[in-house]
């Protein structure tokens, strides 16, 4: 018995090979009772059999194995839950005869509130509130519904019955076969699973309106939603529709399944969940509302669908082997939602932002506390963390610096055989670089490895000596500190035009090349044509730090329009990095950002603008008396855009418009800029007396709200009552979301408290909690001392999800001092579990690294009269 605790990995001496799984919810006492057949092959000598099993209660009584050639039944002697390993031990006295055979299993649960396992959402309808049952398996949790071998690699097929009250909608991966109604229940039956893993199993049980359609080759779409809300689900059903076919096309292999739900559930941690032929999703992440949603929201629908169906081939048919190949699912997931959203909205220009992806991978795995692509996960407790930027956003990133290096076609065709080699079964990180290897010839394993099993990344160095550019590289730290990591790095660079390009793999610390066949005609054009721009439209995971003379350059060139928009960002992006690690002078940065003043890309100065923020904030720490003029700069660097966009929608403008100007009124209303917060509040009055008025349409809506929040404080809290009666009075999740995600800009503390403790209040979804938690710099210490008065309620209400981890990030990260490190340290030295352990230490870095950037701006000269005179210019 000893033998099985504290393992990562199940025993291997039995083989599940099909599941019939029964289960019976209870909506009103929020219990259920089940039992579970599973067909086995023992495969070793054993008298145990071991599985997982969580939170549910075992029937001693019910548990037996038959042979399949023989009358005997095996009862269990002895039947023991442990509860740290999560796993069920049946002791049977005698060794079991090998080959196949059944295991029966009765059992009960409770249907918890943790969305996790078999969990319970709410939801009203006609004015009365009811419960549904939800299942949310992924990453470790079917074992919270039934006992199972919960391990993505124990694959088998499911079949599955439900008894529920027949007025409700019941559905399940596959179709119904038949469905029986006895009085006040129905017994629904569907058609046996394909070959799968437990994680993708999934149930829900309620009440649902819905929309259909089909692809052309038949398969049934459809998008389930709350009664009333089914003109909302048209949107994603399209888009649904058209990836299908696309991916069928892309993947070179039809969708497996006879029909694709998808459905939108009202409590839901993730975004969504890719469960073979019933993906769940949150409202926000699915719903989309012709009057009341803004572009970002469109946005995000078509993006999150087309990442759920793209899992449908690559994790669903094809499955990582264990936790260590997550990457393989969610980077490429990311990566193709994409390519598919590009095709379906190309006006989007959605690979441009797919830099924002780029940029979240580059920020987390510049931290020392970052981890490798691939990595060892050796309890459960551990899997949730890795759900992170590292596993989808760099993930995705090195499949697009791979797809560039490699060529487009080819890239296609060896995933087809990929595919094609692997449906049905899993497959491991090294066996889709032996299929790119196999179809381009290139060294794929061993210029991948140097991406996914160490972490971290390199900053190139690059100068010009004597008509030769010299390049070296070095690991990149977000503290500025040196790592001795190095890798095989796709370099591209242009010369003063982008018909001179020119690519080489840098496998080495340093590398010169000589550039005289572009620099012959550079000397009779001036300074403007010589520029030099490496990693070409940011294709590569990587940073890139320019000498003075290359720097001035591309300032230049940038001022003149002469650099694509992803260029333009990759140089701005790489310059903050470099500035954060104290390895450029702020008022470098500053003069920087000063040549994006006529910007008008909206992936360039939604960064912008972000990093703005940042820069405010640190530089408030560090030198107070800058701050009018810093943010006076600011303010003069969005005017031209804010200009050009105005507050009111133009015929026929841009998507990307739209998005923009929400996000450019938003930042002159955080900057304090009074015309803007005259106007917003104008506005919102306007709103206020009438929900639909066209002064307030959902793409300004949150720069509306924001601005009346900094006019908010203990005495003047009629705005802050308002937006709450907002909040109270919406039935549509965007909306409340992008309510939550104001209501803690406002600089007064009282006030930012109250908007904390309404967050964990029962007004608020528990799912949504964290958007409130964007407090002003002004609310740090009053979020501190809130999270930690209240950690023991979170603590219980999150337990080990990875919803708890945003705590965590959100309220401890925007720190800058070395005392509040020891602080948090002291705090959390008996509190920390395991599933925080890896968000604390990286919370704490950045702590870290923002007191070495403050202690650097403090020590800059000259700063004050840098600043003023970026101020008072002209333009």
């Amino acid at each position: 018995m000893e033998q099985f605790k504290g393992q990562s990995r199940l025993p291997k001496f039995a083989i599940p090979k099909r599941y019939n799984i029964r289960l019976k919810p209870d909506l009103s006492t929020c219990k259920f009772a089940g039992s579970v057949s599973i067909e086995l092959d023992i495969v070793a000598d054993t008298c145990f059999i071991v599985l997982n099993a969580a939170e549910l209660s075992i029937n001693p009584g019910s548990v037996s194995f038959a042979h399949c050639n023989s009358s005997k039944v095996f009862e269990a002697s002895k039947v023991e839950l442990v509860k740290e390993d999560e796993i069920l031990v049946l002791d049977f006295a005698e060794t079991l005869p090998l080959g196949l055979g059944v295991l029966a299993i009765g059992f009960e649960g409770v249907l918890n509130d943790r969305m996790k396992g078999f969990y319970r959402s709410t939801y009203e309808h006609n004015g009365e509130k009811k419960n549904m049952a939800v299942t949310q398996f992924e990453p470790a949790d079917a074992r919270q519904c039934f006992p199972c071998w919960d391990e993505p690699a124990c694959k088998a097929t499911f079949k599955i019955t439900l008894d529920v009250p027949s007025e409700l909608v019941a559905l399940s991966n596959m179709p119904v076969i038949e469905e029986k109604v006895n009085g006040p229940l129905k017994t629904v039956s569907y058609q046996e699973s394909p070959i799968m893993s437990t994680y993708l199993v999934a149930v829900v049980v309620g009440l649902f309106d819905y929309v259909e359609d089909h692809t052309s080759d038949g398969i049934k779409v459809r998008v389930y939603c709350q009664v009333g809300k089914a003109n909302q689900g048209k949107f994603a059903l399209n888009v649904a529709v058209r990836t299908l076919e696309l991916y069928k096309d892309y993947f070179a292999v039809p969708y497996a399944l006879p029909k694709l739900d998808m459905i939108a559930i009202p409590d839901f941690a993730a975004g969504a969940m890719e469960n073979y032929g019933l993906v769940t999703y949150r409202e926000t992440a699915l719903l989309y509302d012709e009057q009341h949603s803004a572009a970002a929201n469109k946005q995000r629908v078509a993006t999150v669908v087309a990442h759920e169906l793209a899992h449908q081939w690559f994790g669903n048919l094809v499955t990582m082997e264990w936790w260590t190949h997550l990457w393989l699912n969610e980077g490429f997931a990311t990566w193709v939602s994409y390519l598919a959203t590009d095709s379906l909205f190309p006006e989007w220009k959605i690979w441009t932002q797919f830099l924002d992806e780029s940029t979240d991978g580059l920020r987390l795995d510049g931290l020392a506390e970052s981890h490798p692509i691939e990595v060892e996960i050796n309890h459960a407790a551990e899997i949730d963390e890795i759900f992170d930027a590292i596993s989808y956003r760099k993930g995705a990133s090195v499949i697009r610096m791979l797809q560039s290096y490699l060529g487009a076609e080819c890239f296609q065709r060896s995933l087809a055989s990929y595919i094609e080699k692997h449906a049905y079964s899993n497959a491991k990180t090294e066996d889709l670089w032996a299929a790119l290897e196999e179809g381009s010839g290139e060294p794929v394993n061993k210029l991948m490895n140097t991406w996914t099993k160490q972490k971290g990344y390199p900053v190139v160095s690059v100068k010009v000596k004597d008509q030769k550019l010299e390049f070296e590289q070095s690991q990149f730290f977000s503290s500025g500190s040196l790592g001795d990591g190095q890798w095989i790095v796709p370099i591209t660079f242009c010369f003063g035009s982008y018909d001179k390009k020119k690519s080489f793999l840098l496998q080495t610390k340093s590398e010169t090349h000589d550039v005289k066949e572009f620099s012959s005609d550079s000397n009779k054009s001036g300074i403007a044509h010589s520029w030099i721009k490496l990693n070409v439209d940011q294709t590569g995971f990587y940073r890139v730090k320019y000498d003075e003379e290359l720097a001035v350059r591309l300032h230049f060139a940038i001022e003149n329009k002469y650099l694509t928009a992803t260029d333009r960002f990759g140089i701005l992006d790489d310059s903050f990095a470099l500035c954060m690690a104290c390895q450029l002078p702020l008022t470098s940065l500053l003069t920087l950002m000063g040549a994006y003043r006529e910007e008008l890309e909206y992936t360039v100065l939604s960064n912008l603008i972000s990093i703005a923020y940042k820069v405010g904030r640190i530089a408030a720490d560090a030198r107070p008396a800058l701050m009018d003029g810093i943010n006076q700069f600011f303010a003069s660097l969005f005017q031209y855009s804010a200009e050009k966009l105005g507050w009111d929608a133009k015929q026929g403008e841009s998507h990307l418009d739209a998005m923009l100007r929400g996000e450019i009124l938003t930042a002159l209303a955080m900057l304090g800029h009074e015309e803007t917060l005259t106007e917003a509040t104008r506005r919102f009055h306007a709103f206020l007396n009438d929900r639909n008025t066209p002064l307030l349409p959902p793409d300004i809506r949150k720069a509306a709200y924001v601005a009346v929040m900094q006019k908010v404080n203990s005495s003047h809290r009629a705005g802050f009552e308002s937006l709450l009666r907002v909040y109270r009075e919406t039935d549509l999740s965007q909306e409340k979301t992008r309510i939550l995600g104001s209501l803690a800009s406002c600089p007064d503390q009282g006030i930012v408290l109250e908007v904390l403790n309404f967050a964990l209040s029962f007004e608020v979804r528990s799912q949504d909690a964290v958007f409130g938690l964007a407090v002003s710099k002004e609310g740090r210490e009053v979020a501190w001392t809130w999270l930690k008065d209240n950690w023991d309620l979170i603590a219980k209400t999150y337990g080990n999800g990875f919803l708890i981890t945003r705590f965590v990030s959100a309220i401890v990260s925007p720190f800058a001092s070395f005392e509040k490190v020891k602080e948090v340290e002291e705090f959390f030295a008996s509190r920390a579990k395991a599933s925080i352990r890896r968000t604390l230490k990286q919370s704490l870095e950045r702590v870290h690294i923002n007191a070495n950037w403050v202690q650097s701006i403090q020590k800059e000269k000259n700063a004050d009269e840098a600043v003023q005179e970026l101020a008072n210019r002209k333009y």
